[in-house]
């Protein structure tokens, strides 16, 4: 049997060694291939259009997102903000003569969508034209549209818009069935992540704030579709209330969509529209090639003084963490990076994050107020999210900056460990016997009941984190714990709420962060620093090849849910956070 082993293990050696190499090999000739495209690069064309294509979710920095080991694209995956640098270039760039937006589909969240929206709004200033087309415009996908001059949608299509709804489910029925309890400990009577495993419906508190926030983002989303295509507010809720878009010619009766078409169609309105003043068809030039070009990334100033932008997206994780994570151990090692760099002035936190591990959150904080003492300003520009852990880590800026729709808050502590003690007993027949050194040697497992005093502990421990947490925002925020108790609770609030409330200082862009750093820092000249820094796409794929053992799971799971993938994230993310107190969002909101 040994000998078998060995064996196997030398032949999967010998295979996966055959792929490395090969991959290696084909790495070569790729890159040979593209620095020689590179260097024979067509030029941007003088009557060209600029074309996004909304197929993906969009990081905030570019790559900044695993890579595919089952793709052989070598392509970078353009993150939100040199998307935004790309439209603001082409504004001024008398070879771009408009922006194309197709849609095949879109799955970024409000203040990532508002981000690209506006863009296009500013785009449009310059009096150069943008174009939408979609075979089906999702509620998310049309709202970046809505900032087209021209709408165009495929015969056989239509325009989602029926309002925001949230359809969260519970398990606590299926989990008594099959004997499955959860010892669920919690801070905060807003602190919902929990509801799903101890209640079988929302809880009072949960359906308020829900609805609220909906209403809140909601009424932002239509406020700008409103004024970008002259639509009354009143006008499109009857829309959506009333269900008045079945198919396209709806969407032309109500002024969503100016025409029905094919994409040949779509193209040759396009053309047509500027024969005249062009004289020739335009050439399409998709974003990824377009950033790539001479002169479209910021140039990179000469002066010795820095400001450092700090991009922290995803799950805050213990440990090194994974590309579109923050992990602990590697956002630390930045942070201490930034702190012994004398040449860097100020910091702008970039926080796109639900939360996570409270340990983890806790060492980035200790980090930022380290960097605070070096005398170097940090300002929070919050996107997506920056609730829970994501709020933690912001609360003791110097300035915070949220968008209208971002979600924040979420002051609150929970604690999640699943007990199959009765499964195993009643239902399968497999019982756990005990020997142990103390009282609670066997204590805190997933296999027996707890005792009272387990329990006990367990709640005391959510609660002193609780505390802690209340301690942390009351210094950050310059309030007692009494006034921030009131609006904690494991609350969620939009980024205008934040405002009112005193989490948040303004609404305000990362440009706006970026500027106010520039203030606090006092400088005149100076060079802006990205962190994390992130490898090359294929280095990546070659890393996860030599590492497939370990996300052969994750990249499963992303082919089998696609879209839904980040949905799938965060119930596996908290499955493997069981036996740790959590500061982190229940969810993540996608505008589909």
């Amino acid at each position: 049997m040994n000998f078998i082993k060995v064996l196997l293990g030398s032949c999967l050696g010998t295979i996966l060694g055959i792929i490395i190499l090969f991959f290696i090999g084909f790495g070569i000739i790729s890159g040979i291939a593209s620095m020689a495209g590179n260097k024979n690069q067509d030029p941007i064309d003088k009557n060209s259009f600029l074309e996004i294509r909304a197929d993906r979710v969009y990081p905030e920095k570019t790559d900044n997102t695993e890579a595919d080991a089952f793709s052989f694209n070598n392509n970078k995956i353009l993150g939100l903000h040199d998307m935004v640098t790309a439209i603001r270039h082409a504004k001024s760039d008398p070879k771009i003569k408009g922006i194309s937006y197709r849609s095949m589909y879109s799955t970024l969240s409000p203040a990532s969508a508002s981000v690209l929206h506006h863009a296009l709004i500013d785009f449009r200033k310059s009096g150069k034209p943008v174009y939408a087309f979609a075979d089906a415009f999702t509620e998310g996908s049309y709202y970046i549209a809505s900032a087209a001059n021209k709408i165009i949608i495929n015969p056989n299509g239509s325009v989602d818009m029926n309002g925001f709804g949230a359809l969260i489910p519970y398990f606590k029925e299926v989990l008594d069935k099959i004997g499955v309890k959860f010892n669920i400990y919690y801070a905060g009577q807003f602190k919902s992540a929990t509801e799903p495993f101890r209640l079988d419906k929302m809880s009072e508190q949960n359906r308020a704030q829900t609805r609220e926030y909906l209403n809140d983002i909601y009424h932002t989303h239509l406020s700008d579709i409103s004024a970008a295509r002259n639509i009354p507010i009143a006008t499109l809720q009857s829309i959506g209330n009333d269900l008045l878009i079945r198919n396209a010619e709806d969407a032309i009766k109500y002024k969503l969509a100016d025409s029905i078409g094919y994409l040949d169609d779509y193209y040759r309105l396009i053309s047509n529209d500027l024969s005249e003043s062009l004289k020739e068809k335009p050439s399409m030039v998709t974003i990824n090639r377009y950033f790539d070009s001479p002169g479209i990334k910021p140039f990179v100033s000469s002066a010795n003084d820095k400001l450092a932008v700090v991009y922290a997206e995803g799950d805050i994780v213990d440990g090194e963490g994974q590309y579109g994570q923050i992990g602990s151990v590697k956002y630390t090692r930045i942070l201490r990076k930034i702190r012994f760099d004398n040449k860097v002035k100020a910091v702008v936190l970039r926080v796109n994050s639900p939360g996570g591990s409270s340990l983890a959150s806790d060492n980035l904080l200790h980090e930022i107020e380290l960097l605070k003492k070096a005398g170097k300003p940090v300002v929070v520009s919050m996107g997506d999210y920056a609730a829970s852990g994501g709020y933690y880590i912001a609360c003791s800026a110097d300035s915070i900056f949220a968008q209208a729709n971002t979600l924040t808050g979420s002051i609150g502590v929970f604690f999640m460990i699943p007990n199959a003690a009765e499964m195993f007993d009643n239902k399968i027949g497999i019982n756990f016997d005990t020997v142990g050194t103390g009282r609670f040697s066997n204590a805190f497992t997933a296999v027996l009941p707890w005792s009272s005093e387990e329990g006990l502990i367990a709640q005391q421990q959510t609660d002193k984190i609780y505390d802690q947490f209340l301690g942390v925002v009351s210094s950050g925020r310059k309030k007692s714990k009494e006034q921030i108790h009131e609006i904690a609770q494991g609350r969620v609030w939009t980024g205008n709420h934040a405002v009112a409330n005193g989490l948040v200082d303004k609404l305000g862009t990362l440009d706006d962060a970026i500027a106010c750093a520039v203030r606090l820092g006092k400088l005149d000249k100076y060079k802006t620093v990205e962190y994390p820094t992130v490898k090359e796409p294929f280095q990546k794929m070659l890393d996860d090849i030599l590492g497939m053992e370990d996300k052969s799971e994750e990249m499963m799971l992303k082919k089998v849910f696609k879209s839904w993938y980040p949905a799938v994230s965060t119930i596996k993310n908290m499955e493997a956070s069981y036996y740790k107190p959590l500061m982190r969002l229940p969810f993540n909101i996608t505008l589909f």
